[in-house]
């Protein structure tokens, strides 16, 4: 093995970073996409024009969400048996949501109905719509902490509720996360399309991309005057086998600001979401929409990255007992399991990039109302 334990403990906590981005940039334009089919498309000819920029690459752009999940499960068991004690609810809210894309985009235009069709359309929104919500409403309760402990077997205990999760601070940053992704996605749309689609994907993107930006601002504010924030009182031994109860936290209020002055170049992250949001939206208003894609995927990046440079070593802190925290160095797997994983993904994470960039460069260009007549039986 060439990492030792505590570096391998890191490196996994930037690779979970990595697939949570990825999911974001490329399973979120989709999902983007969806959230914005009943409203930019306005007759049966447009919307299947906005499902074929997405359909022929939404599966594969899901490979990212489930390695991400896969992830979790291998490189942190505690967080993910955590996680899913306290989020049951939303987790399956998210699964069900996610039950009509598949479905959406095989069965919609197999009937010539319109009420079939506008049926699944608003299926496909949901299933685009929900799941950014959810993420972004847990990322805002990881923020203020989670109520759960451990018993002296490590079992985890939630304390909660589920409609508890519904507070206004994670309602905030819900908003985030469902701007953000329609943001991407309109972007995305743009790019593909042509003519009064394009237009009004141009406008959803101005309106979107402002209230990532105001909510992105408006959360940073409440995390800096508001009273969140934990830090660790006696830390883990990085190099440690995990056990989270060999350590002590407390809370306290604006902590999760204190990595930026500890660690100045981290101030790069939350500059890259406003750098990227902004420079998004002027190359869109421009159409330099390759550009502002890419732009948007860079803010994405920005925004996931303050959350989770913020919280650092903290991965899933606990509001009622602070010292059951789960951080970097106490809920994770074996040195072995993290090292054959490191390898597994060295080998495949690029070869998955590899191909993702040359299905997109085959199936590139405009999808136009002509297209959609040309293939009628084809197309989506």
């Amino acid at each position: 093995m060439i990492f030792d334990y505590p570096t391998l403990k890191l490196i996994w906590w930037l690779l979970v970073g990595v697939l949570l981005i990825g999911f974001a940039i490329m399973d979120g334009h989709d999902m983007g996409v969806g959230t914005l089919l009943p409203f930019v498309g306005r007759n049966d000819e447009e919307r299947r024009v906005i499902i074929n920029t997405v359909g022929p690459h939404w599966d594969g752009n899901q490979v990212w969400f489930i390695t991400g999940g896969g992830a979790i499960f291998a490189a942190w068991p505690l967080v993910y048996a955590t996680a899913f004690s306290g989020f049951y609810w939303a987790m399956l809210a998210v699964l069900w949501a996610l039950f009509f894309r598949p479905v959406g985009f095989d069965y919609r235009s197999k009937i010539h109905h319109a009420g079939w069709r506008r049926t699944w359309d608003w299926g496909l929104f949901v299933g685009g719509a929900v799941p950014p919500l959810i993420f972004g409403v847990a990322f805002g309760n990881l923020l203020q902490g989670v109520p759960f402990h451990f018993d002296a077997n490590l079992v985890p205990y939630y304390t909660g509720s589920f409609f508890g999760l519904l507070n206004p601070f994670a309602l905030l940053t819900g908003v985030v996360g469902s701007a953000m992704l329609t943001f991407h996605g309109a972007i995305y749309l743009a790019h593909r399309t042509e003519g009064e689609i394009q237009r009004r994907a141009l406008r959803a993107a101005l309106i979107f991309g402002v209230l990532m930006l105001a909510g992105f601002s408006a959360a940073g504010l409440w995390l800096a005057y508001g009273d969140f924030g934990y830090v660790l009182v006696t830390a883990p031994d990085p190099a440690a086998l995990p056990n989270p109860l060999t350590k002590s936290a407390v809370h306290a209020a604006g902590a999760w600001l204190a990595n930026y002055g500890r660690q100045p170049a981290t101030l790069a992250l939350p500059a890259l979401a406003y750098a990227g949001g902004l420079a998004a939206l002027a190359l869109a208003a421009r159409r330099r929409t390759l550009a502002a894609f890419v732009a948007s995927a860079l803010a994405l990046t920005g925004v996931i990255g303050t959350a989770g440079v913020s919280m650092f070593p903290f991965v899933l802190p606990s509001s009622t007992v602070p010292g059951a925290s789960l951080t970097v160095w106490d809920a994770v797997s074996s040195q072995r399991t993290l090292s054959i994983m490191f390898w597994a993904t060295l080998i495949f994470m690029p070869l998955i990039i590899a191909y993702t960039g040359w299905a997109y460069r085959v199936m590139a260009g405009k999808v136009t109302a002509a297209y959609i007549r040309e293939h009628e039986h084809s197309a989506y």
